[in-house]
């Protein structure tokens, strides 16, 4: 009997031991050998896992994103689930109950530096990853890579080519402020002829939830127009509680200018559909609005051609749009599939199935140099080109205290939108407000 249980004990051992090792290990099929038993080429690796979870926050790529996935599954070895959390729900939220509950995707979502603070901790390090050299706008931190750019948004003027080519303005001369006020001149004293109600269509209005347009991405012009991309002279004196004086005061002529030439209704009243309509009807000649617009446009039947110049507010040249990815992916460095996940992130961005789902089947800007691909939708295409010219500046906007660009310096652009205030009280107003972010920051 004793005998028995001993073999019984030994054989439960040596499965058990093999069952750990399973879970825990990536193993290579045995090498096939020959009839002289000499050793091929070894058959391919078999992952350590069975399934791989990103954690998807924008539900209009879902489908298009479980398709792709899907097709990767069958030939990688490993199931790619996607799980989304979007349409208003929490998706930091539901991250931290996941975490609580053991349950961490192998891949999620940051956009920016307050998910990276609340992930620094199981965040891999990406650095070695074939796709890095493809781009510039991977999230880094302390020279560390550790973001993949989900897509590239952009915004500057957008223009409506025919208006312009009629006043005989070649949109590439648009490039700094001077520029802009010979143009601005010229287009509202030639209304009548071009059919326009006003030379740009722009909302300032705090009571429509414009001041996201005005205090955000307006803003970070002032923080980044003409510095080298991912440049934080302007926004690491901002968050010391200063302000570069000479480019604000700049600045803040540049952003009366397009006050004084803007659409008063839709300027003072008027909300994002207002903002789209005016220049999808052929009432403007300008739109102050980013690439993600362009669905709408589509919805509106804008039926011209159109392409953005830069934001150039000051005499120097300002040749670029700005442009950035709005979140990026992050491998969790304390999953077991953490290789399995960041070989799927390189499928995406290296491999022709990759490179049409981002832009066929997903409609994004991909990030990466080596796609040829181009949207069909023209905004994001012309910001698509103006990335792989390299002519972009960086997005630092999101380092402001929460709350302050929307709820702080939006109001005071309806000020100045409104006549409130002159440019010299907008910027002791912004200056004012700026001191105070020190002691917002704790």
């Amino acid at each position: 009997m004793r005998k028995v249980l001993s073999v019984i004990l030994l054989v439960t051992l040596v499965l058990s031991l093999a069952a750990c090792g399973s879970t825990t290990t990536t193993t290579a099929a045995p090498a096939a050998t020959t009839a002289a038993g000499a050793e091929t080429t070894p058959a391919a690796e078999t992952p350590a896992v069975e399934k791989i979870v990103l954690a998807n926050n924008k539900v209009e790529i879902d489908e298009q994103l479980k398709a792709f996935a899907a097709e990767y599954s069958k030939t990688a070895g490993v199931t790619v689930e996607i799980a989304t959390t979007g349409g208003g729900a929490d998706y930091g939220g539901n991250l931290k109950a996941q975490l609580q509950s053991g349950n961490m995707p192998d891949i999620f979502v940051i956009e920016g530096p307050a998910g990276y603070s609340d992930w620094k901790d199981i965040i891999a390090d990406l650095g070695d990853q074939p796709w890095v050299a493809d781009t510039d706008f991977s999230y880094t931190v302390d020279g560390k890579i550790i973001g993949f750019p989900v897509a590239i948004e952009g915004y500057g003027m957008a223009y409506n080519k025919a208006l312009l080519e009629k006043a005989d303005i070649d949109p590439a001369t648009l490039t700094n402020f001077n520029a802009y006020k010979a143009a601005f001149e010229k287009l509202d004293s030639m209304k009548a002829d071009l059919g326009i109600d006003a030379v740009v269509s722009m909302a300032a209005s705090t009571a429509t939830g414009m001041t996201w347009v005005t205090g955000l991405h307006n803003f970070n012009i002032y923080l980044t127009a003409g510095l080298p991309y991912g440049d934080t002279t302007v926004i690491d004196k901002l968050l010391m509680g200063e302000v570069d004086e000479p480019r604000l005061k700049q600045y803040a002529e540049y952003v009366n200018m397009l006050f004084k030439y803007a659409d008063k209704e839709v300027l003072l009243n008027g909300n994002y559909d207002a903002q789209a309509q005016a220049f999808a009807a052929g009432k403007t000649v300008f739109l102050h609005q980013g690439n993600w617009v362009d669905p709408t446009l589509k919805t509106l039947e804008a039926d011209f051609e159109m392409a953005y110049a830069p934001h150039a507010p000051f005499v120097e040249d300002t040749d670029g749009v700005l442009a950035a990815p709005p979140s990026w992916y992050v491998v969790n460095g304390d999953s077991a599939g953490a290789e399995e996940a960041k070989k799927f992130l390189n499928a995406i961005a290296t491999t022709e199935a990759g490179h049409k789902y981002m832009v066929e089947a997903a409609g994004m800007i991909p990030a990466f140099k080596s796609v040829k691909l181009t949207p069909a939708v023209p905004l994001s295409k012309s910001i698509m080109e103006w990335a792989s010219a390299g002519k972009t500046y960086s997005w630092q906007q999101y380092k402001m205290p929460s709350g302050f660009g929307m709820d702080t310096l939006g109001p005071i652009y309806e000020q100045l939108a409104s006549g409130a205030v002159d440019t010299a009280g907008f910027v002791e107003l912004i200056k004012g407000e700026v001191a105070t972010v020190p002691d917002l920051l704790g």
